[in-house]
């Protein structure tokens, strides 16, 4: 079946809504642009005011009374148990608040419209019989695109579509069913809590060949949700959640994009993989096959393919996404940017690919943890490095704690969420912050930072090589101090590295962790450096800590550890 010629919105009953008003409202309403308007709310106490894109909008200046918040409810529908009701055959939807004692201290009206053509942008992927899921912000027309979703699957492709509509959002209050959604049969819900129950009692006892769901917010919806896709029945829906990271962060509803897991690697694996020994992985197929993100009510981000882009989130890889705009009738689609392939579960993961947790473009994320945050922010301003002080480990790259609490389990747990580094450092003073972070910055007082720079890209591209061919590699001849840092970086891979050559050619080979003398003949006469000299003569009263004592024997470096 093919779709008749573009049809103009539907009469939204606009007159409906302004209609349970109080009479001076209706005028006010009235006199606002209808297709500009939203919503009107009324709060006890306070002026009425009428909500629009972009704008707010007084009423009147008169508070509203008790009076009027019951007479508006005595011309809507009964309120439900999620405190909402509706204009029967409208989309319009009415919410209650009340106070302890269950009065309703204030009304928010919000506009429902049904227009056709707002999925022109996905209207490709409707057709695709694939699974569906649209997250977005309120506001930002979830609702009104579902509801038209449901209208183009029944009406323009003949497909058997039931919607479960909890709130009657979707289909509108009453037992007949608003024109919006079309041929399509609707399921109403008596209690919010039911409606995973409904979900399956539709594909159960009505053989539809589509479902639409609005707001799965729950474990036990998310589970219904697989239940149905895996009855091989089209399911779309919205969740709670602006973006596909924040929909995998939440643990209640993550399993609509194939869950998580952590897994336990092999030394060997995690020394391919150049990341710990626990990571995260996606732990199945996701319910969704593609997941749509609502930018605006205009502009969409496409994921075509769920699982891929949680495996590349992930592994911190950019999570790509297809651009769409919509002006007029006109739609303009911007293809995703290249990205690596993404990792199935439990298998390898591709060349290239960063590890979960791996630093992402900007300043780097830093975290004190049993360590002075005033401290460190003072540090942090003296030293030439980009860097950001935050308030949570799991959401850093680098973690500074005391050595009494690096064991910490819980901190164990939020630098693995995370994939940050943790720095134990022996005391909480500003000497020892500096040292600790000239170390993992790689600053060296009175060396050029442009050939510190130049060594570490160099060890880094060496430890790539190592990790994938299994080759060992030599570095250019570089000062004692410089390879120092070179060192540092080869042992945090689980590789090994000995200095060869007499000043001024001496210089780091690299190779991996338990290669045999015998297979790397160039080492035979290999001795280590000598013990480099500290990085810097610390400035903090002559060498004493910010508690007026001597600090550790200079030179120690800060533990550390991944």
């Amino acid at each position: 079946m093919t779709e008749p010629s573009r049809p103009t919105p539907h009469e939204d009953d606009f007159a409906l809504l302004v209609g349970v008003l109080p009479a001076p409202l209706q005028t006010a309403v009235r006199q606002l642009p209808e297709a500009e308007l939203l919503e009107v709310v009324m709060d006890l106490g306070r002026p009425p005011e009428a909500r629009l894109v972009g704008r707010v909008a007084r009423l009147s200046d008169v508070p509203v009374e008790a009076e009027s918040l019951q007479a508006v409810l005595s011309r809507v529908g009964e309120l439900g148990g999620d405190n909402r009701a509706g204009i029967e055959r409208t989309l319009h939807r009415v919410s209650a608040i009340r106070n302890r004692q269950g009065r309703v201290v204030g009304l928010t009206l919000r506009v429902g419209r049904a227009i056709h053509g707002t999925i022109d942008m996905l209207r490709d992927l409707v057709d695709s019989g694939k699974n569906l899921l649209l997250l977005g912000r309120p506001g930002v027309g979830k609702t009104t695109k579902l509801r038209e979703v449901a209208r183009v699957l029944a009406d323009a492709l003949g497909k058997r579509v039931m919607v479960v509509d909890t709130s009657n959002e979707i289909g509108g209050d009453g037992d007949i069913p608003h024109r919006g959604i079309g041929g399509a049969r609707r399921m109403q819900v008596s209690r919010p809590d039911r409606q995973h129950d409904v979900m399956i009692e539709a594909v159960e006892n009505h053989m539809p060949e589509a479902i639409i769901v609005d707001e799965i917010g729950t474990s036990a919806e998310a589970a219904a949700a697989r239940t149905i896709a895996e009855r091989g029945v089209q399911l779309v829906a919205t969740a709670h959640g602006n973006t596909l990271e924040n929909l995998v962060l939440n643990p209640t509803l993550s399993d609509l994009v194939g869950g998580l897991q952590t897994v336990t690697l092999s030394d060997e694996e995690a020394r391919r993989r150049r990341t710990q020994k626990t990571v995260t992985e996606r732990r199945g197929t996701p319910t969704f096959d593609i997941v749509v993100e609502m930018v605006g009510r205009e502009e969409v981000r496409v994921h075509r393919d769920t699982g891929a882009a949680v495996d590349r989130l992930l592994t911190g890889a950019e999570v790509g996404g297809e651009r769409r705009t919509q002006q007029g009738d006109t739609v303009r689609v911007e293809a995703a940017p290249e990205v690596v392939v993404a990792t199935p579960p439990g298998g390898h993961v591709p060349r290239g690919t960063p590890a979960l947790g791996a630093p992402r473009p900007g300043p780097t994320r830093i975290a004190a943890h049993a360590v002075s945050r005033e401290l460190l922010e003072r540090v942090l301003r003296d030293l030439p490095v980009e860097a950001v002080v935050v308030g949570r480990p799991e959401n850093a790259e680098l973690v500074l704690t005391l050595r009494s609490r690096a064991n910490s389990p819980r901190l164990r747990r939020a630098a693995e969420r995370g994939g940050a580094r943790v720095v134990a450092l022996k005391r909480n003073s500003s000497t020892e912050i500096r040292r600790a972070l000239r170390t993992e910055f790689h600053l060296l007082e009175g060396v050029d930072p442009n050939d510190v720079r130049d060594a570490v890209a160099e060890v880094e591209a060496a430890i790539q090589r190592v990790l994938t061919d299994g080759d060992s590699i030599p570095l250019s001849p570089r000062p004692s101090r410089i390879r120092k840092v070179q060192h540092t970086l080869v042992v945090r891979n689980h590789l090994e590295a000995v200095s060869v050559g007499s000043e001024p050619l001496r210089h780091l080979v690299i190779y991996p962790m338990g290669a045999g003398m015998a297979e790397v003949p160039d080492l035979l006469h290999a001795q280590p450096d000598e013990e480099a000299p500290d990085d810097e003569h610390d400035d903090d009263d002559a060498g004493l800590d910010d508690d007026g004592e001597v600090p550790h024997e200079a030179g120690e470096p800060p533990l550390s550890f991944t």
